[in-house]
């Protein structure tokens, strides 16, 4: 199975819209999570969906009616959605893979970057829903982190650690966290993971269609 993320930054470049779609679904995910997202962007392949509210009723005058947060494109089904602390930032839902259900749960962490109160907010909010959600069940936590781990790229040492932290506790392994320039993670329940290969990809690394790198993992 594969599993990718990509932030769209606002789809900033919307004129490229065909060229992003396409891009997408050329990763082949079986899973793909996408933050700053706007519903312009269609991939095909995908029967299963699970997004954030709509921005626009947070913010009118700030957000498009087509912008949300994060939204989960899936080619396994859905089981069972869950509530999350914040409806507009985060979403939750277990599928059912070949490998076992999974509870993916896409998210920003952090939406005005790591040094601001928000972040600090989310952060310790999102904790909380990890370890609900992993007591249980085998979790995914996928998306825009806002903190890299093996660089200085873009950090704090505060939610570097408490990051590291809560899946240490949670036996969850950060499966990109050597990747350098990234804070687009995937992290994943070690039962879950088990023996499997793990195979890390990486797309637009010129950054040319969004201000970040798109980031996928294959478990065989």
């Amino acid at each position: 199975m594969k599993i990718g993320t990509w932030n769209l930054e606002r789809l900033k470049h919307y004129k490229k819209v065909p060229e992003i779609t396409t891009l997408l679904e050329n990763q082949n995910c079986d899973i793909l999570v996408l933050t700053e997202y706007d519903e312009r962007i269609k991939p095909k392949g995908f029967e299963f969906e699970i997004a954030t509210k709509n921005l626009s009723e947070l913010e009118s005058e700030n957000y498009r009616e087509t912008e949300k947060r994060v939204k989960i494109f899936s080619k396994y089904e859905i089981t069972k959605e869950f509530e999350t602390f914040n409806s507009f930032t985060s979403c939750a839902a277990e599928f059912k893979t070949e490998i076992g259900n999974l509870i993916v749960y896409g998210t920003i962490i952090g939406i005005f970057g790591n040094r601001n109160q928000n972040f600090k907010n989310d952060l310790s909010k999102q904790i909380e829903d990890y370890r609900k959600f992993a007591e249980t069940k085998n979790l995914c936590i996928i998306g825009d982190y806002n903190i890299s781990f093996c660089d200085n790229y873009y950090f704090t040492n505060g939610g570097r650690t408490e990051l590291n932290k809560s899946f240490a506790e949670n036996e969850i392994t950060n499966l990109t966290q050597n990747k350098t320039e990234t804070i687009d993670h995937i992290a994943i329940s070690k039962k879950f993971i088990a023996n499997s290969k793990v195979e890390i990809a990486e797309w637009n690394c010129s950054k040319e269609l969004s201000d970040h790198k798109g980031i996928s993992v294959k478990l065989n």
